[in-house]
């Protein structure tokens, strides 16, 4: 029977989403919990990776199981064997072809700022910014990354020359909270680094050492080499995964 899962992470001392040579990863993790309740192995597919220090409120998943129980058994028997920093939130029975990354509609990540550079608290969990940034300079400079484009300029020059690079981003919000910067970023899907490249390109524009003008130029220029921008990992959430208009 195929199970789709929604887990939350702190992922501040983790390696990431994906299984890697090397330990301590989220995915990782998660099979060795289900690997205890089976024993035998049993490989689990995300909505899509997140990368070191990277947060989630809402990570998809799905996984194959024999075991026959209903999600509020799943929830206790999972986070009984988690650590405290991975809670699953629900695991439900999905449709034999569900697909929790090739079924994805769109999905949902925020990006907080905060300029509270004494506060300690705040340290794996948002970006900090000494500058008072021009919040409205900031919001108009994001429309220029609202819709379909090539985001070559804003995403790793490690992927692969084969992996399409035209993404359409439906909304970029900018909402200013009690101490913090929220940046709403959703879109039908996120090159690697994207989100952080975008973030601290807006970032800088909120300094004014950036223009609208030239991130329009950055944009259009689809090179690798017009782009230095890349916020910390620790700011990134993934905050919803939507399935055919819905969200999980």
């Amino acid at each position: 029977m195929r199970y789709k899962a929604i887990v939350s992470y702190d992922g501040s001392r983790y390696i990431g989403w994906q299984k890697q040579p090397k330990p301590n990863t989220i995915q990782e993790t998660i099979e060795k919990a289900l690997l205890s309740m089976h024993h035998h192995p049993v490989s689990i597919t995300a909505s899509g990776r997140t990368d070191t220090g990277v947060h989630a409120v809402a990570q998809v998943f799905h996984f194959d199981s024999e075991m026959m129980i209903d999600s509020e058994h799943w929830q206790r028997a999972l986070n009984a064997l988690l650590p405290k920093d991975i809670r699953i939130q629900r695991v439900d029975v999905a449709a034999d072809d569900f697909h929790a990354r090739f079924d994805v509609v769109s999905k949902r990540y925020d990006y907080l700022v905060t300029d509270q550079m004494k506060n300690p608290f705040l340290e794996n969990y948002m970006a900090k910014v000494r500058h008072c940034l021009d919040v409205e300079y900031m919001r108009e400079c994001a429309q220029v990354f609202v819709g379909t484009h090539d985001f070559t300029t804003f995403t790793s020059n490690k992927i692969d020359s084969r992996k399409d690079r035209v993404k359409t981003i439906s909304r970029i919000e900018l909402i200013q909270e009690d101490g913090y910067l929220r940046m709403v970023f959703i879109g039908s899907g996120f090159l690697r680094y994207m989100v952080r490249m975008l973030a601290q390109t807006l970032i800088e524009a909120g300094k004014h050492k950036i223009s609208k003008e030239e991130i329009q130029y950055m944009l259009d220029g689809r090179s690798k080499h017009l782009c230095r921008y890349k916020a910390v990992a620790n700011g990134l959430y993934l905050m919803e995964v939507y399935y055919g208009g819905k969200r999980e």
